[in-house]
């Protein structure tokens, strides 16, 4: 079985010149110049493209703006790139306040398919929280919560470090204890379960520290985050716009007994239209020839195999 995470930056359909269309992989944050409806369908194939061949079996996506939006996706673009087949394909409104969602592409049906969306800390017991945090949804998006038949799987998008990088650390900390939370809730004995805790965790910090971060929560032997497996340096699946620093906010958490399980399997990282500026590592020097190239994302899209899962 081979599970894939990908941020696919913006994914939304909106109507342009009459015709409906998916934006290009851009933030408007970052890029403010004009674009063209042919540049945003450019980008969309080669999204696609990235994701059709990494060929998994399940995708979680992160940055997906409605179930409207995955359907079009999935019949403009995805099955023309040559993408399997995903007869699975769920995304349900969250709390992002621009509408970007968790979503998930599958060849198998799922048992079961839960939204952690409304739920508060005080839900989760969480009372020490901030109010915000502690009388209102905590997830900025979501914990989407799916049930197949040998393990389950949580599909997460924790808060991005900005406008207030201090607050968002908060937030992201919360978020973590939350998702703890509700494995602990589920699995009277987590350690002896298979689940994978994937997503888009905004977190940037790399390798295998000892430093507690926000997402301290699930590690301290709860979990293995198994791209803490790849080589240091190599293990970056975002380039900060406009910079040559790279970090991991893409992970995948395997519980105690699948990565005992699997203690060979080492994610693959598909860098592949992952931006027009490209830094090489310990370099100064600037890539500038993608510049006008279609452009998949500006996250990696990260996948690991579980042979027999």
């Amino acid at each position: 079985m081979r599970l894939a995470t990908f941020n696919v930056q913006n994914l939304r359909l909106r109507q342009r010149q009459g015709n409906l269309v998916l934006d290009g992989a851009m933030d408007q944050d970052f890029d403010d110049q004009p674009r063209s409806v042919e540049q945003d369908i450019a980008d969309r194939h080669m999204t696609a493209k990235v994701i059709a061949e990494a060929k998994a079996d399940i995708v979680a996506l992160q940055e997906v703006f409605d179930a409207e939006t995955l359907e079009f996706f999935y019949t403009h673009f995805l099955l023309p790139a040559g993408s399997p087949a995903y007869p699975t394909r769920i995304c349900l409104p969250g709390n992002d306040g621009r509408g970007l969602d968790v979503a998930v592409l599958s060849k198998m049906e799922p048992l079961r398919v839960k939204s952690h969306a409304d739920l508060t800390g005080a839900d989760l017991g969480l009372i020490d929280l901030p109010e915000e945090l502690r009388d209102h949804p905590l997830f900025r998006r979501d914990c989407l919560e799916l049930d197949f038949n040998t393990f389950t799987l949580f599909v997460c998008h924790f808060k991005a470090p900005y406008p207030d990088e201090g607050k968002a650390q908060i937030v992201r900390e919360a978020e973590a204890r939350a998702v703890r939370t509700i494995v602990e809730n589920r699995f009277p004995k987590p350690e002896t379960e298979r689940w994978m805790i994937v997503g888009d965790f905004n977190e940037s910090s790399m390798g295998n520290e000892n430093k507690t971060t926000a997402l301290t929560p699930l590690k301290q032997g709860f979990s293995e985050d198994i791209l803490d497996r790849l080589p240091l340096g190599t293990d970056w699946t975002f380039e900060v716009p406009d910079t040559y620093i790279h970090s991991r906010p893409d992970r995948i958490f395997l519980s105690t007994r699948l990565a005992r399980e699997y203690p060979q399997t080492v994610p693959q990282i598909v860098r592949t239209g992952m931006t027009r500026y490209f830094y090489e590592l310990g370099s100064m020097a600037v890539h500038d020839e993608l510049k006008n190239h279609s452009h998949a994302s500006d996250h990696a899209l990260v996948y690991a195999d579980f042979p027999l899962l």
